[in-house]
């Protein structure tokens, strides 16, 4: 008698979507960072928040408001498309370039680099090269909502909301109000492969 078998074969699994951030913790952790923005500022009137497009644009927003409520003060806000200061152009799905807006000088200002996400860094690095294009601050640093590691340039932030230990093949998505309709963080992990 012949024997049969079962052959195995992988059939992927949907990816796993893991809640890191609910709408009531981003609001706490940009309660929080605007504390601490507003601790090493000092003078708000020489304070800018520049918002890194897509999702670090109303995060600056977000953050200036809290400030606001903080201090009774207005902080200027700005808008950066590093779009064209990447290094990696001819790797990238190139998309239309957003409306960068600067409306003012940034000479002798403290600039806050806001970003959702910081992983290699390179937006970064981008982002630094284009804001030598609309002055000299007096000095730049940098807030993220969640540091999830793996940077290839020596680039840090000066604020984070969360530290998110993640492996390469993972994704951090970032979702807000303003454009996606609901504030949330997941970590997206990579399809796992079943045997049947």
């Amino acid at each position: 008698m012949r024997a049969t078998r079962t052959l195995a074969y992988a059939r992927p699994m949907p990816p796993k979507l893991v809640e890191i951030l609910s709408a009531d913790e981003i609001r706490r952790t940009l309660n929080r960072l605007a504390s601490q923005i507003v601790e090493r500022s000092g003078d708000l009137s020489n304070l800018v928040l520049v918002g890194i497009y897509t999702r670090g644009v109303p995060l600056a927003e977000m953050l200036a408001r809290q400030i606001e409520i903080l201090e009774q003060k207005q902080v200027a806000i700005g808008s950066l498309d590093i779009t064209f200061y990447r290094d990696d152009l001819d790797k990238i799905n190139l998309r239309t370039p957003e409306k960068t807006d600067m409306p003012f000088d940034l000479s002798g200002k403290t600039v806050i680099l806001v970003d959702d996400v910081i992983f290699k860094g390179r937006t970064i690095r981008a982002a630094l090269n284009a804001v030598s294009e609309y002055g000299r601050p007096e000095v730049i640093r940098l807030a993220v909502l969640v540091d999830r590691g793996h940077r290839e340039v020596p680039i840090h932030p000066d604020f984070t909301g969360k530290k998110l230990p993640t492996s390469k093949d993972e994704k951090v998505k970032v979702y807000l109000q303003e454009p996606d309709g609901r504030d949330a963080v997941e970590l997206i992990r990579a399809s796992n492969l079943l045997k049947e």
